[in-house]
C-alpha cells in the first residue's frame, strides 16, 4: 500500500514537471513572436521614414524609371549653380539647330539647362585715323537651339572711316537706323548676365563690347584644341571657324562679296561647341578638380609651417 502511495506521487510529480516545461516554452515562443513582430513594426516605422536606397537601386532596374544621377563634381558645378539657376527669360526655345545637333552633354556635367548657353558674335567697323580702331556695328546672340535672341545694328561712337564690308558685311544704310551703342550694349549684357558664352575668337567679341565675362563661364572654339585635331591640324592652332565648319560641320560659311553674316558665325561656333561638348566640359571638370588640388596642398604646406 505504502508503495502503491509513492509511486502515485512520483508520477503526480512528473506529470506537474512536464507542464511547467511546456509552459515555459510556449511563454519563449509568445516572447519571441513579441520582440519579431516590434521589431518588424519599427523596420516597417524606418521605412517608411526613410525610404531603402537598396529600393531605390532596385527600382532603377525597371523600365520606363530614370536612372539616379551620379553625384557632380562640386568644383566647377558648385561655382556656377548659383548664377545659371537665374531665369534666362528664354524658356520657349524649342526649335531645333540647323545642324541637327543637340547634345546632353552639358546638363550630365555641369548640371545646367538648355538656356544657360548662348552663342555671341559680334561684327565690327573701323573708327579714326585709317579706320585701325574697331567699334561694334552689329551684334547677334542665338539660344542653346540655334534661335535668334539679339540680333540688332548698332551706330559706333565715332564716325565709321572703314566698313570694312568684305569681313563685316556692314554698310552705310545699315547703320542709318542703328541702335546707339550704350543702349545696344546694356541689352546686350541683360542677355550675357549668368550664361555660358560660346564663340570663335570671342575676346575680340568680348572687347569690342567692353566686356569681362567670366572665364570659366566661355567657350571659345578658337582655343579648343580637339576641334582643331577633329579638323586634322595641331592642336596648338587656332583654325579658321570658316575652315572647321567646312571640314567638322560640312557647312560653307563666309563666302561671296557680301562678307559675314554674324547670326551664321554664332550658329557655326554653337554647333561645333555642341559636337565636342562632353568631352569639353568633362576635361574642364577635371582641370578645375586639379587646381582644387592644388590649391588644397598650397593651404595645407602653409598651415603646417605655421603651426610648425
Amino acid at each position: 500500500m505504502l508503495r502503491v502511495m509513492q509511486n502515485a506521487k512520483k508520477r503526480q510529480q512528473s506529470l506537474i514537471a512536464k507542464r511547467k516545461t511546456t509552459d515555459d516554452h510556449n511563454e519563449h515562443l509568445g516572447t519571441n513572436k513579441l520582440v519579431k513582430k516590434a521589431k518588424s513594426g519599427d523596420a516597417n516605422q524606418e521605412r517608411r521614414r526613410s525610404p531603402n536606397p537598396e529600393n531605390k537601386i532596385a527600382d532603377v532596374s525597371k523600365p520606363g524609371l530614370a536612372e539616379p544621377k551620379p553625384a557632380e563634381p562640386q568644383s566647377l558645378v558648385s561655382a556656377l549653380r548659383d548664377s545659371w539657376e537665374m531665369d534666362s527669360g528664354f524658356s520657349s526655345e524649342a526649335s531645333p539647330p540647323a545642324s541637327g545637333r543637340s547634345s546632353p552633354y552639358l546638363g550630365a556635367y555641369l548640371g545646367a539647362c538648355p538656356t544657360a548657353v548662348v552663342a555671341l558674335d559680334c561684327e565690327m567697323v573701323g573708327t579714326g585715323p585709317g579706320g585701325r580702331h574697331s567699334e561694334l556695328a552689329r551684334c547677334s546672340v542665338l539660344g542653346y537651339h540655334g534661335n535668334v535672341l539679339y540680333d540688332k545694328y548698332v551706330r559706333p561712337c565715332r564716325p565709321v572711316t572703314d566698313y570694312r564690308t568684305r569681313w563685316s558685311g556692314i554698310q552705310r544704310h545699315h547703320l542709318q537706323d542703328a541702335i546707339p551703342f550704350a543702349q545696344a550694349r546694356e541689352e546686350i549684357l541683360g542677355i550675357l548676365k549668368g550664361k555660358v558664352v560660346v564663340g570663335h575668337s570671342i575676346y575680340n567679341d568680348f572687347e569690342v563690347l567692353d566686356v569681362l565675362h567670366p572665364g570659366h563661364m566661355v567657350r571659345d572654339t578658337c582655343t579648343m584644341r580637339l576641334l582643331s585635331r577633329l579638323a586634322g591640324f595641331p592642336s596648338e592652332r587656332c583654325t579658321s571657324l570658316k575652315i572647321l565648319a567646312t571640314r567638322l560641320l560640312n557647312r560653307k560659311i563666309q563666302v561671296g562679296r557680301r562678307g559675314h553674316c554674324s547670326v551664321e558665325d554664332a550658329l557655326a561656333s554653337l554647333d561645333l561647341y555642341k559636337l565636342v561638348e562632353g568631352e569639353w566640359e568633362s576635361e574642364r571638370v577635371q582641370q578645375c578638380e586639379l587646381k582644387d588640388d592644388d590649391l588644397d596642398k598650397k593651404h595645407g604646406h602653409i598651415s603646417d609651417k605655421l603651426n610648425a
